[in-house]
């Protein structure tokens, strides 16, 4: 796995800040930094490159941040940053709201948004991991992910249980991986914080009925993301699970301009172009491919795909690996 390192250790002292942000600011989003200990600023950080997402673990010392409007105008890379406080505490202000995050804490914040940031640790350097990813890779609809913006995720519980020590292993230890799982690891990550955030949005004791009406949507999606390989997966399945009937199922996804078995063989369409442009899974057939995600007819497989992206199965393998 590609990994990026950066450190000020061996700069003059002068120079440690700048170099910093500057570097700060290449690998993730620029922003205007400030800090009592800019004329000693030890500081470390590296980037693992999935690909499409980036995860960077960082370790400074404390120091304020600001992403202004004139900042977002000039660059504005459309990203969505997952942020994993380890040690210490960060105060974030993003989209109206404010809210402090500590220890074992995640929050979402969005490029394109102003934002002001405070970290603060009374012992020393700060400890945290910042995931990186266009928003579009994102699996919720739009203004789901707008209402995750700077709100607490607990990583203790739930989804984010198991999204805190996956990427806490992927930063401690990228040479486990090859370049080639980039693909997976990012999936890996997109649907775990994606449970994560209906947990959240489920329990946020300000809910209103069409808050859990949204959250429900969310875990509909995520119960059908995780059984995508099952050919039995219906409409029906997943409202059963839910307790809800078909017809309310429907509903719910109309209101975000889906159909319920629209979006499961979008889903599965994903997944399957994925494999098919993986160059470790060159040996594996399309029609397997094809049965992973629960297709059942290859016929009816190479049809749908070749509707939504415009090729067949085995030309979109060799443009894919081709390049």
């Amino acid at each position: 796995m590609r990994v990026h390192r950066i450190s000020t250790e061996e700069l003059p002292e002068p120079e440690r800040f700048g170099y910093w942000h500057d570097m700060t600011a290449a690998a993730l989003i620029p922003t205007v930094m400030g800090s009592e200990h800019a004329e000693d600023f030890r500081a470390e950080a590296h980037t693992v490159d999935l690909g499409a997402a980036q995860v960077t673990s960082l370790r400074y010392p404390p120091l304020t941040t600001r992403r202004t409007p004139r900042l977002i105008r000039r660059a504005d890379p459309g990203y969505y940053q997952l942020s994993l406080t380890l040690s210490g505490e960060m105060a974030i202000s993003q989209a109206g709201r404010d809210n402090v995050f500590r220890a074992g804490d995640f929050t979402v914040y969005d490029s394109s948004l102003p934002f002001d940031g405070i970290t603060r640790h009374p012992g020393g350097r700060l400890d945290h991991i910042v995931a990186q990813f266009p928003k579009a890779l994102l699996p919720l609809p739009a203004r789901e992910a707008e209402r995750l913006v700077a709100l607490r995720i607990p990583g203790d519980t739930g989804f984010g249980a198991l999204l805190a020590p996956f990427l806490l292993r992927l930063a401690a230890d990228p040479g486990g991986f090859r370049p080639e799982d980039g693909p997976r690891l990012t999936t890996v990550l997109l649907d775990l914080l994606a449970g994560a955030a209906a947990a959240r949005l489920d329990a946020d004791t300000a809910a209103e009925p069409e808050s859990r009406r949204r959250a429900l949507f969310l875990r509909t999606q995520d119960f059908a993301r995780r059984r995508l390989a099952d050919p039995d997966l219906t409409p029906g399945t997943v409202a059963a699970a839910h307790h809800i009937s078909v017809r309310y199922l429907h509903r719910l996804f109309q209101d975000h301009g889906l159909t319920v078995a629209g979006w499961i063989r979008e889903e599965r369409l994903a997944r399957a172009a994925r494999d098919l442009a993986d160059p470790a899974q060159h040996g594996t057939s399309v029609r397997t491919v094809a049965a992973r995600w629960g297709f059942r007819h290859h016929a009816a497989f190479s049809r749908a795909f070749r509707t939504a992206h415009g090729h067949s199965p085995s030309e979109h393998r060799e443009c894919a690996q081709g390049q």
